[in-house]
């Protein structure tokens, strides 16, 4: 697998649900775009624009002179930037706001953001007037590979990531790729821990591509586009077979398990941007994996040196404030794991590695073992 030598045109790719089909189009650019997207697909519309405040600064006029042009009305929704605002006041918020602009059914709700803003404003689509259609205009990279694709939407409860939500499909997803070149360095590496994803789980040639392109990716050349051309076909392919989560696309939850109740035990905060929960909890997937046989020392290794040699967290000790309580204590690492959305029946559900490039759903994991690995990482 090689990358393109230039920036190539746009690209589109479509999520195969039948009736609820949709296409992602990435390129530098195709923000400009949207309206006339929009005003194809749905002639007569009006819109309502929810986004964050640092996102506003950067892209909310952009994208309401876009929906202008094309004779959409539109109006704005800002929310508080990061997790704060993915929970039951900022679903209220929202979801208020949007009856107050007269959102109706036959009407399109636009999520101009990352996943914070894709999830929240998903959510409130889902359930405002028993659900409203929604476009994703993923403004973060992780975002684009990942959130704003297969229509999970949601809020966190203060006891777990995510657990209250919606499948709820996008009928659009625009992915510019240019709007990343405003993110942080560290936002846009918790982004590329879900692009490597891909790899790890199943595509061992896409992973031993990144090693040899991120560079690339990071500085804004045509690999980005690739990487995230790639990422997005990789998951419409499995949403496409597993809609709702009852088999395969349980694959895509790689490193969550221990990412989401690290972000738990760090409040949500931005001491561990989703990314990085991530690139910790694929660490510790792999490395649990080799701990039960079913992957080589070395191939776990690999997966740990690649992320850090992008700067990502690859260790417990690498989170900020790891001394805290809930970050040391095993036993409470475990409780919010049991939390997960993947427990059936009280029993703990893993995603590991056979290779990489093939993981697989480990049902009924015996807990002594997984409390006993983090008792070992959690003491370095």
């Amino acid at each position: 697998m090689t990358a393109p030598l230039k920036h190539s045109a746009d690209i589109t790719v479509d999520v195969a649900l039948g009736d609820r089909a949709y296409d992602i189009v990435i390129g530098r650019g195709v923000l400009a775009s949207l309206g006339a997207r929009v005003a194809a697909l749905r002639p007569g519309v009006q819109t309502a624009i929810v986004t964050d405040r640092t996102v506003a600064k950067h892209w909310l006029e952009q994208t309401e002179r876009s929906l202008t042009e094309a004779g959409i009305a539109t109006s704005r929704i800002i929310v508080e930037e990061g997790e704060i605002s993915k929970t039951y006041a900022g679903l209220e918020k929202v979801s208020e706001a949007l009856i107050a602009a007269r959102i109706e059914r036959n009407d399109l709700v636009i999520a101009l953001g990352g996943g914070v803003v894709g999830d929240l404003a998903g959510f409130a689509a889902a359930i405002l007037r028993r659900g409203v259609d929604f476009v994703q205009v993923p403004t973060s990279l992780l975002a684009q590979v990942d959130s704003s694709v297969g229509g999970k939407t949601g809020i966190n409860s203060p006891q777990g990531k995510n657990l209250l939500g919606a499948f709820h499909q996008p009928v659009l997803v625009i992915a510019d790729t240019s709007v990343l070149d405003t993110l942080s360095p560290r936002q846009f590496r918790a982004g590329y821990a879900e692009v490597a994803k891909y790899g790890v789980l199943g595509d061992e040639a896409f992973f031993t591509w990144l090693e040899v392109n991120h560079a690339d990716i990071f500085s804004g050349g045509a690999a980005r586009e690739h990487a995230i051309a790639t990422s997005c076909r990789a998951k419409a392919a499995i949403v496409s077979r597993d809609e709702r989560e009852n088999g395969e696309r349980a694959l895509l939850n790689l490193g969550h398990t221990f990412g989401h109740a690290l972000e738990a035990a760090t409040g949500f905060s931005d001491r561990l941007f989703h990314g990085e929960g991530v690139s910790v909890g694929m660490v510790l997937a792999a490395e649990f994996s080799a701990r039960l046989g079913m992957i080589s020392e070395a191939d776990a290794a690999r997966v740990e040196r690649h992320l850090a040699s992008v700067g990502l967290p690859t260790h417990l000790q690498d989170i900020a404030g790891f001394a805290q309580e809930g970050l040391k204590d095993a036993d409470a690492l475990m409780a919010l794991m049991a939390q997960d959305k993947k427990v059936k029946r009280g029993k703990l559900t893993f995603i590991l590695l056979r290779a990489i490039g093939r993981a697989a759903v480990a049902n009924d994991v015996e807990p002594a073992l997984v409390r006993d690995f983090l008792q070992q990482k959690l003491s370095g």
